[in-house]
């Protein structure tokens, strides 16, 4: 049926004009009129001028033509089926608390996610005795400002007591640095890879029956050597700078790249920046207890003439690191399926990661040598100008300028 726009004009006044003295019914019953005295069409033709559903308009000619009796009972705005929170009070605090084991930090940090699936928190909930489905528990951890992230470890381990105060005090640290204009980045090392024709799990379009081919074991002896990236990720640019190393994950190696990324990317980023804050694993090449660390940390400092604030997260809680779920993800997705057999594909691969979310990555091999065993005397540490915070100085300190 062709659009008459002068009968659409018509209806469209028409309902203005009685809509507000009829109920729900009313107003499906005029409408199914006004379809029928338009013959073939008219559903579609009253639909665009009133809004209302087809499908409302045909249930309404459906009681004209069975001639349904009135009823008293008619639905009100508002009104219709309860809603789950109304059917069963108490199910979303049920589910925030489900969820609460695996939340550490500020309702509004960057921190706040889960990585326990849908269909797990709704079997839970059931098993509970509510009755909710994976759809709505999705639907609810959007409304209290989860987002969803894959299940990693099946067990988190013991818990330190001052933990979630970290958590806490690590966002309020960025967020007073990022308020500012201040840089702030989250570094790791991600998992080393042999370089090799070695399996990747995960699958790319392939010529058929022209897959590559890999060595059937994953022994260190056939490979060329072993990838150790890297990175450093710019919480406030979505931004990140990857070393590739060849070599051994020392400290030295940790800043070295924490020292690129701010020549390569940080120091254009942020010309005026005063200060830098970093945010680590308890453990690793970056670990709060490592002397190197410290010194090595002193040195770039020293360098760029920036006050260095480090956090670093309670032991067993690397997976929260900001880094993990912004980059090596995305990198680890970037590379699945494909042979990583020498160092430049690895660069490659890790530099040509993208997201929809616009993040940036740049990478680069670093062929220098980096001694492990590295002693640090007393005296040394004595020189730092190290600043520890009151709340948990061995977790959270500053390194300030050193005059030359």
């Amino acid at each position: 049926m062709k659009r008459d726009v002068s009968l659409e004009a018509g209806i469209v006044e028409k309902y203005a004009a009685v809509s507000p003295t009829l109920d729900e019914r009313g107003r499906r019953i005029w409408a199914a009129a006004e379809s029928r005295a338009i013959g073939y069409g008219g559903d579609s033709l009253v639909s665009a001028a009133t809004g209302l559903a087809r499908r409302t308009i045909r249930n309404g000619r459906l009681e004209i033509d069975q001639a349904v009796r009135p009823s008293n009972r008619i639905r009100q705005p508002g009104a219709g089926r309860p809603t789950l929170d109304e059917e069963q009070p108490g199910v979303k605090e049920a589910l925030e608390q489900l969820v609460n084991p695996l939340t550490r930090g500020d309702p509004t940090s960057p921190l706040r996610w889960t990585c326990k699936s849908r269909a797990k928190l709704a079997a839970a909930l059931t098993k509970d005795g509510w009755k909710i489905s994976s759809t709505t528990v999705g639907r609810y951890l959007h409304e209290l400002g989860y987002s969803l992230q894959s299940v990693r470890k099946s067990r988190e381990g013991s818990s330190h007591p001052d933990r979630n105060a970290q958590f806490e005090h690590i966002n309020a640290s960025a967020d007073r640095f990022l308020e500012a204009g201040q840089p702030v980045i989250s570094v790791d090392t991600k998992k080393k890879e042999l370089v090799g024709n070695f399996k990747n799990n995960g699958q790319e379009w392939q010529p058929e029956g022209e897959a590559e081919q890999a060595l059937v074991h994953d022994f260190p002896a056939d490979s060329t050597g072993k990838a150790i990236p890297y990175g450093v990720y710019d919480m406030a640019r979505n931004e990140a700078w990857v070393s590739v190393g060849q070599d051994h994950d020392t400290p030295a190696f940790a800043v070295a790249s924490i020292r690129q990324w701010w020549k390569n990317m940080g120091e254009w980023a942020y010309p005026d920046a005063k200060k830098l804050f970093i945010t680590a694993d308890a453990g690793g090449s970056n670990g709060y207890r490592l002397r190197a660390w410290k010194v090595e940390l002193q040195r770039f400092a020293d360098e760029v003439g920036l006050r260095i604030s480090v956090s670093h997260f309670p032991p067993g809680t690397s997976k929260w690191n900001k880094i993990e779920h912004r980059l090596f993800c995305h990198i680890t997705q970037n590379w699945r399926g494909k042979l990583l057999n020498t160092f430049e594909t690895i660069v490659d691969l890790i530099g040509n990661t993208r997201t929809a979310a616009g993040l940036k990555v740049n990478a680069k091999l670093d062929k220098r040598k980096y001694p492990t065993g590295v002693s640090i005397p007393d005296q040394e540490m004595a020189e730092l100008s190290l600043i520890r915070k009151e709340f948990h100085g061995d977790w959270n300190y500053e390194f300030r300028p050193r005059l030359s």
